[in-house]
């Protein structure tokens, strides 16, 4: 079944040192502020992530793997949180420009208000507001209604964002929404959708894992959807042993390919929380045992193509 993948690999060992010399784009990354509200899902969290998740103190531990490239990803269901992240985004970048840290690009992975066209139309249309964002997400796993993505409504906005060439993130997509995020796949014509943290494989419950990859199958066959190698350190039960990782992260070579994968680190969600290589570590040096090519496409390559500015698109 993954034998594929399996060929892919060049034989060689995970190491306890993660390679600084590769390309990276982290395509999955959160900051927050807490002072102004909101986040209420960090009250479910672990007490050592209800803290303020804030740039500089992850920057030095991009820093040591040579990050160039950052997407930040909503985090909360507000404009005000896709306004921190512009804003975060907009410091960072000059602080490139006067040659702090190795980042020189940071996008954003916005909330819109899917819920009403009209509206998503007018955000759409900002083009100052959206001069950074290459892609769109709802906390759908945390909206009351369970079908918030077949809402005819929803449909219209996601339609607008398909016209705009900006996918469409679903998180935590199993079990509750992942035939939800197939199915809107295949109704919403050129609609990238966009699978964060491999749809949260239920690692370490055999059954469960089962089903997990039935409807990944169904998924991973639609040609406009992408993964996300992110999040897998935290995935059911975590990955007890590298194996458990290996075999996820075969299972995804082979349904999508290296060209449909993309890196995140979920950072600060880690087993240690704001330890950004806790969460990466394992998979960074398990990624590193695939031909340049490969490797090169999931670490950074797939996000170019598929994250991509307006301006990107210009003549």
């Amino acid at each position: 079944m993954r034998e594929a993948a399996q060929a892919r690999r060049t034989g060689a060992h995970l190491s306890d040192t993660v390679p600084t010399d590769i390309r990276l784009t982290d395509t999955h990354l959160h900051l927050w502020d807490r002072s102004g509200g909101g986040y209420g899902w960090l009250e479910g969290a672990p007490e050592a992530l209800r803290r303020d998740a804030r740039w500089e103190e992850v920057a030095p531990q991009h820093g040591a793997l040579g990050t160039t490239r950052v997407v930040l990803v909503q985090a909360d269901d507000t404009l005000e949180d896709t306004r921190a992240m512009l804003d975060a985004a907009e410091l960072v970048e000059a602080h490139a420009e006067a040659g702090q840290g190795s980042v020189d690009r940071v996008d954003v992975v916005a909330w819109l208000p899917l819920a009403d066209p009209v509206d998503t139309a007018t955000m759409l249309d900002d083009a100052a507001m959206m001069r950074r964002v290459v892609g769109v997400r709802h906390l759908v796993h945390d909206d009351p209604d369970p079908g918030f993505l077949d809402r005819p409504a929803v449909r219209g906005s996601l339609a607008l964002l398909a016209g705009r060439g900006l996918p469409l993130d679903v998180p935590d997509a199993y079990p509750r929404h992942l035939d939800q995020a197939t199915r809107l796949a295949g109704e919403v014509d050129d609609l990238v959708v966009v699978l964060d943290h491999l749809g949260k494989p239920p690692l370490g419950d055999a059954r469960e894992m089962a089903r997990w990859e039935q409807a990944l199958r169904g998924f991973a066959g639609c040609g406009t959807t992408v993964a996300k190698l992110s999040g897998l350190s935290t995935s059911g039960q975590g990955y007890a042993a590298v194996e458990d990782l290996r075999a996820a992260v075969d299972l995804a070579l082979d349904l999508f390919g290296p060209e449909r994968l993309m890196f995140g680190s979920d950072w600060p969600i880690a087993p240690v929380p704001f330890d950004l290589r806790s969460g990466t570590g394992d998979l960074l040096a398990l990624l590193t045992e695939l031909p340049v090519e490969d490797r090169e496409l999931v670490l950074h390559g797939t996000a170019e193509r598929v994250y991509r500015r307006a301006a990107d698109d210009r003549p």
